[in-house]
């Protein structure tokens, strides 16, 4: 449970620094670094995380032993790939071609895809050991060097450049401090598997090309809206949809990085039967957790915006948000629900043909269609493009004989959703403040929680009572 906890306070700093920095920068220069983050992202994406997958996949204590090739294998790989973007960086720079972006936050955009790679890839090997106290330590030493180094970048330098080199440093340098834990002795030259290297190729590309699909969209999107509207409407609309995702996306992703390690065990201790089973018992509780969240980030936005969004992006933000939070919620359940159906049969091809799709469709409405006063049709076509995909993938799983949790084990959070809605809709009417919040808060938890007190929704309650009657035995 150590991993869960880092990961929510992984997350809820890089809400806190997200909100921060775009404070201190302001909607101009923020559309200029959230520009140069997602260009970082799908950089990343696209060489690096192919090997942060595999250690998810492959890696761990028993193949340490079983299987002693596959780490220097990736971490050659992982060697390759940096000197590869780097001089891909130089010869792109000498070129004289003409960028948006202008060449400092480029330069730092892929100086931030290499520091930002090397710590996922690091804390997939963490996770994949389960050194949850490592993973803990590596997680909160970048944390409070980003809020240091990123948001004092902001707050002096009022600089888009000087905040990203900020959150280099902070990702780069906690990695360093750590790495002595991981560390094999064998030389990752001497050992490399060409072998090794394709298992893990054929597993992840498929993977990593769908998410360089969903994460390029949002780049195209963004260097569109900058192109047409200005940087200030960048920096607007980029707050939301990264506040939004991260907000959605918390709960999933801390599960995740616990479930999905527990379908791969179940997978390898019992076989595939039980790791089917595991799966089917995730997507009840990803639903159940992530479709309150969306639900109530909704109920609760005019307060949420009131109190922690800055001055300057309120309106657009509360506008554009609510926008996005149906493809977001999509989101959220393609990821840590659908997609480890493909990704335990290893069966991840499939992937790319809802991203092509469903990204496709995007990018021609958002290019030949009527241009507007503002990124309205922009903010509803990136949320419509996860509608698409889940809809496209929960088609297709059907193909690969999943176990499919019951609808009676979905109906109930569905209810406890309903209440909750009932409850709090007249609340929201309410004047905005941190009386409002709490109050909205602790009576949306209390309902829902007296839902999974009642219908033992995704066996939380069960599993309550297993852990207090352990401890109580103790």
């Amino acid at each position: 449970m150590r991993i869960v906890l880092a990961f929510a306070i992984n997350t809820l700093f890089n809400f806190i620094i997200g909100l921060t920095v775009a404070k201190f920068l302001g909607p101009d220069e923020y559309g200029r670094f959230a520009l140069a983050v997602q260009a970082a992202v799908v950089i990343q994406t696209l060489l690096f995380d192919w090997v942060k997958l595999s250690a998810t996949r492959f890696y761990s204590e028993r193949a340490r032993t079983m299987d002693p090739a596959l780490r220097p294998t990736l971490e050659t790989i992982f060697a390759a790939l940096t000197m590869l973007i780097i001089v891909l960086a130089a010869v792109l720079l000498r070129s004289g071609v003409h960028l948006e972006l202008g060449s400092p936050l480029l330069e730092l955009a892929l100086l931030a895809s290499i520091a930002n790679g090397m710590f996922d890839f690091h804390t997939a090997m963490l996770r994949a050991r389960f050194l949850d106290r490592d993973y803990f330590r590596l997680v909160f030493i970048k944390n409070i060097a980003a809020l240091c180094l990123t948001v004092g970048g902001a707050y002096f330098f009022h600089s888009a450049p000087m905040a990203l080199v900020g959150a280099c440093i902070s990702i780069g340098g906690s990695v360093l401090l750590v790495r002595g834990r991981l560390h094999d002795e064998r030389s990752p030259l001497a050992t490399f598997s060409a072998l090794a290297a394709r298992k893990t190729l054929t597993y992840s590309v498929p993977i990593i090309t769908a998410n360089f699909l969903y994460h390029f969209v949002p780049l195209f999107n963004r260097a569109v809206i900058t192109h047409r509207y200005g940087f200030a409407e960048t920096g607007q609309f980029s707050l939301a949809s990264d506040v939004g995702l991260r907000v959605v996306s918390a709960i999933g992703s801390a599960l995740d990085v616990l479930l999905f390690q527990l379908a791969v065990a179940a997978d390898e201790t019992h076989g595939l039967a039980e790791g089917k089973a595991q799966i089917a018992r995730n997507m009840v509780l990803v639903f159940a957790l992530v479709a309150p969240a969306c639900v109530g980030l909704w109920l609760v936005l005019p307060s949420f915006v009131h109190l922690v969004v800055p001055q300057q992006f309120q309106v657009p933000f509360a506008y554009f948000i609510t926008l996005l939070l149906p493809g977001l919620f999509c989101h959220a359940l393609m990821n840590y629900a659908i997609n480890p159906v493909f990704q335990l049969a290893r069966r991840t091809w499939p992937l790319i043909g809802a991203a092509a799709v469903a990204t496709g469709l995007d990018i021609l409405v958002v290019t030949f269609a009527p241009v507007g006063t503002d990124a309205t049709l922009i903010a509803e076509m990136q949320g419509g493009m996860f509608i698409v995909a889940l809809a496209l993938l929960l088609g297709i799983a059907a193909f690969t004989q999943p176990q499919w949790p019951r609808w009676r084990d979905l109906a109930k959070p569905t209810l406890g959703v309903v209440a909750m809605t009932l409850a709090l809709l007249p609340m929201r009417q309410m004047q905005p403040s941190a009386l409002t919040l709490l109050a909205q808060l602790v009576t949306g938890l209390a309902i829902y929680g007296l839902a999974v007190a009642l219908f033992d929704i995704g066996d939380m309650r069960s599993a309550f009572l297993r852990k207090w009657h352990t401890r109580f035995t103790a």
